[in-house]
């Protein structure tokens, strides 16, 4: 099977493309948000095939996998068929809906020929998904393996572009919880977060680093800290658990669901939250037990495998 999917979220499609089925991954000669290609930092399989737009004219498409509503007209236009009615599609919907969670239309709600796939129950609940056939594969997470030593006694958060995503990914939190246990920032546009946000970079540092070194450095913190407010479950969280770190998170969106009694702190309060962080740094072995709880739910819940199986499942249906 030929399955068309655009290089948007490398995290999940590098557990996608370890099915089965050929990917076909677009490419442009400037590698832009259209044609990314093969990624560079991920691992994958040989059978993830990069293919330009002017050959995906004559290329053999069982199923394409749309994830950004402009793809639908681009679909169209390199490959000459139109998605879920030339041939099979599904949508991926990544995000939680970002205006309001009781108003936003999804961009597919007239569509009933393009199953709408949620990565949680909370998006699906959340979009106004109209007349659009529904359905929730929940995130599947490549297990790095239990690398939590928590050497040091700091939190590690992960977050792209904290300055200009402000308050949906929790940035004006974060001097309050610098105060209870010094952070490490990880991710992409993260520098100048300290001096930007008033901090001592001490009590704030901030790392942009490749793939490869990210998990080794995040599971060397005591703890995993998400004061997301307002985004769909971010795989950086389930990562940190399946690398046994102990979370402490905001009760928003889907975390409740993601993490169990026992595998961390969850709550809306700030003095609980910053509590826990005191308390892990404390105590390194409540943070370990922790964390192994924390990595045994993952495992259960968001498995590689099951990851596959779920999508398997869903590709018979919706190409017989």
């Amino acid at each position: 099977m030929n399955v068309l999917v655009w290089h948007v979220h490398g995290s999940w499609l590098t557990t996608f493309v370890q099915g089965p089925a050929t990917c076909l991954v677009p490419v442009t000669p400037d590698r832009g948000p259209d044609g990314l290609g093969r990624a560079r930092t991920w691992q994958w399989p040989e059978r993830v095939r990069e293919i330009t737009p002017g050959e995906l004219r004559d290329a053999d498409i069982d199923l394409m996998v749309l994830q950004r509503p402009h793809e639908l007209a681009l679909a169209e236009r390199w490959t000459g068929r139109r998605p879920g009615t030339d041939v099979p599609a599904v949508y991926v919907e990544h995000n939680s809906p970002h205006e309001t969670p009781v108003g936003t239309r999804h961009p597919l709600a007239e569509r009933t020929d393009i199953t709408l796939v949620h990565v949680t129950h909370f998006n699906r609940l959340m979009w106004d998904n109209g007349r659009a056939p529904t359905t929730v594969v929940e995130h599947g997470v490549i297990d790095p393996g239990p690398l939590w030593t928590g050497e040091e006694p700091r939190a590690a958060v992960v977050v792209n572009e904290p300055v200009r995503r402000g308050r949906t990914t929790g940035t004006d939190l974060l001097p309050d919880f610098a105060r209870a246990a010094p952070l490490d920032v990880f991710g992409m546009r993260t520098e100048g977060l300290a001096g930007h946000l008033g901090l001592d970079p001490a009590r704030l540092r901030t790392r942009d680093l490749p793939q490869s070194e990210l998990h080794p450095a995040m599971a060397r913190c005591r703890a995993y800290l998400h004061p997301v407010r307002w985004t769909s479950l971010g795989l950086s969280l389930l990562e940190a658990m399946f690398l046994g770190m102990p979370v402490v998170a905001l009760d928003t969106t889907e975390v409740r669901e993601a993490v169990p009694d026992g595998a961390g702190v969850v709550s809306n309060r700030p003095d609980v939250l910053h509590d826990a962080l005191r308390r892990f740094l404390a105590d390194p072995e409540d943070a370990r037990a922790t964390g192994e709880t924390a990595r045994a739910a993952a495992q259960a819940r968001y498995s590689e495998r099951r990851f596959l199986d779920d999508w398997e499942r869903l590709i018979k249906e919706v190409t017989r």
